[in-house]
Formats: structure tokens, sequence, C-alpha cells
């Protein structure tokens, strides 16, 4: 079976089977035999899978290497969490406590469409400090509240869920002119750029993260194992995290067939494997972009939106797609504007060419349809 192809298993559509665009392995690593033996012999040399015990009082050794292993990788001081969201929820609280920027609290300032699970932890970051919301990727507000507040610290994802990506350059501006303290959640990104796989945030960001710039990120999408992690740029940092980080302090690691897994990942990352996935996965996006006109056309990023507008013709644009073998996730407000409603397509180096190909037919088929 075409590693894309999923067997459905309840529902009228039982037993079809039907290509998937809606996971996020956007290089194919996340059933790579490698990365499948890792996990497996992690748990064979622990004979466990996980220890019910805060990752503080007792852990694996492993995780250690894990850890290790990704500091290297990325230029940064890595600690592994067991999800982004867990990995956020113990980040965002302790640069609102304002120990992060010399004991002053800054305004917590979201990205509107920031993720979800960045989104979900205002109200305790609000405990805390001043917690604005800006227009997506408006420099001109976020300047504004830089200007009225002595530390300004900005939440936004590197790569959006929904396409696009945060104006890097720009951000490394306003932190050079105001010193702006940034946390970007790459979850989308990782693995797709740069030469070790480390990521569209940190590819672009000077080689010393320093103290003003955190990346929240993936184990699992373009890694192809599972997690999280946060990126650091200092001792203090590091310091911080492993001692008041609640998930850190309280909750376990991730468990030991996830360590095994991202460990054979990152095995990958230091190999040329990795560099040809990523061409795989950019000729793909290419080979859409010629077929398929949306918003997204042309930029090296592998989610594409296909607007609809209504939500009801969205849902059964995508009813189409799936009649048809594919596989998408339809979108509605406040996931994407109001009459923006459509489908979101998730490229990845798995995917047959001959495969998308009839998927952009589909596409021009429903479209022209629509049309007359």
């Amino acid at each position: 079976m075409p590693l894309c192809a999923v067997t459905l298993t309840a529902g009228g559509r039982r037993g079809n089977t039907i290509t998937d665009y809606v996971r996020c392995s956007y290089l194919g690593l996340d059933n790579h035999p490698t990365i499948v033996a890792g996990a497996i012999a992690a748990v064979q040399e622990y004979g466990s899978v996980h220890w019910s015990c805060a990752r503080t009082r007792l852990n694996f050794g492993l995780i250690g290497d894990l850890e290790s292993t990704l500091s290297e990788l990325f230029r940064a001081r890595v600690i592994a969490y067991s999800t982004v969201m867990v990995a956020n929820m113990g980040a965002l609280p302790i640069i609102a406590s304002g120990h992060l920027t010399k004991g002053q609290k800054p305004v917590m300032v979201f990205d509107r469409f920031a993720h979800a699970s960045l989104a979900f932890h205002k109200p305790v970051v609000a405990q805390e400090t001043q917690v604005e919301t800006i227009p997506h990727n408006d420099l001109n507000a976020l300047e504004q509240i830089c200007r009225k507040h002595p530390v300004v610290a900005y939440v936004c994802d590197g790569v959006y869920s929904m396409g696009g990506f945060a104006p890097i350059n720009e951000l490394l501006l306003l932190q050079q002119k105001y010193g702006l303290f940034l946390y970007m959640d790459d979850a989308h990104g990782i693995s797709l750029f740069g030469d070790t796989g480390e990521g569209f945030a940190r590819s672009r960001l000077p080689r010393e993260l320093g103290e003003r710039t955190i990346i929240a990120a993936s184990l699992g999408k373009g890694f192809g194992a599972s997690g999280g992690m946060l990126m650091l740029g200092t001792p203090h940092q590091e310091r911080l995290f492993r001692c008041y980080s609640i998930p850190h302090a309280f909750s376990a690691s991730p468990n030991v067939a996830a360590v095994g897994a991202a460990l054979a990942s990152a095995a990958i990352h230091q190999t040329n494997e990795l560099r040809l996935r990523q061409e795989q996965l950019a000729d793909r996006i290419a080979f859409f972009d010629k077929r398929v006109e949306t918003g997204q056309r042309g930029a090296p990023l592998p989610i594409r939106m296909i607007n609809v507008g209504d939500e009801f013709a969205a849902i059964d644009f995508t009813e189409h797609l799936l009649e048809a073998g594919f596989y998408t996730s339809v979108t509605f407000f406040p996931t994407v504007t109001r009459g923006g409603a459509g489908a979101r397509i998730c490229l990845t180096a798995s995917h047959e060419l001959s495969d998308l190909e009839q998927l952009c037919a589909k596409i021009a088929s429903f479209e022209h349809r629509t049309e007359t």
C-alpha cells in the first residue's frame, strides 16, 4: 500500500482506501523504518514504555542523550516535552513572569492567528501580565505597542497551520530596536528548512539565539517522531525551565518509544537523506502550484488553502474530494476568517505525483462546476 494510503475502518465508507492529505508528516518520516526501529529498540532496551513519575525524580537516561543530540543539531539548549502544547504551557507563564526579561513583566502580544496551543494559555498568562492580541503579521501594531511599553514579548507561529509564515527579518529589526522578546512556535516548519532541519524560524535567526528568542517545535510533523521541544538560548533560561516549567517539574518526559524514535530521526537529519526529502517535498509543492492557484502559490511551505467561501459549500467541496478518494480538512471560522471556509491540503514528500495530479484535476473540475 502507498505510504499515504489509508483504509477507513468506520462510517459509511468503511473499507474504502483513500489518500491522506491531512497528516503533517511533511517529509514522510513518520513511518520511516529507521525511526520505527529506533522506537522498538528503545522499548526493548529499557523493558518499559513509560515511567509513572515526574521526570525530575526519575527518568530514562536516553532523554539526556536526545536533548544533547538535538542541542547540537539545532544550535540551542533543547528541552524535550511530550507535546508542543505542553512545551508552550511550560514556557509562556515563565516569560510572562518577567524572569527572562530582567524582572520586568513584558506585555504579551499574541498574533491573532497564533495556533490554538498558544492562544489557549492567554488566561493563565493574563494572571501575570497584560495580554494583547494584534492582527495577523501586523508589524505596525506591534511596533506601536513596543513604543508604549518598555518590555514586550511577541507570541507567534514560525509557519502557520493555515498557511503563511512570520516575517522574521522584520521581527529581528524590532528586536534590535526595542529589545522585543520573540517566542515562535515552529511546529510546522521543523525539518523542512535548514541544513540540519532546524526549521523555518531557526534557519533564519543568528547562530546564537541569545536571551530574547525562544523557539518551540514539534518532534512529530516534519521530524517524524513524537513529542515537542523548546530551543533556548542561554544557560540561565535552561536552569529556570528545568526548575520552574510546570510540565518539566511535575510531569513525565516523552515516553521511551518516542525518545528512541526521535534519536533515530536526529540521525537521519545528519545525513544527505534529509536534503533529498526536502527537495522531494519542494518538487511536489511546485507541481501542485503549477496546477492549482491558491493564496500560497510560490511559497516554499507545504500547506495549501483552497478558498471556497461559504461553510456548506466548503463541506460539499471536501465531500467531493473524499468521494474521489482524497481526504482533506475542511476549515471554518474562527480557524479562518468569516467567509473564508475551504479545504486545507498538506503536501508531503511521500505523495505520488500521479496521485497528486489526480487531486489537482478533481479540484479544477469542482471549481469549474461552481463557476458554471
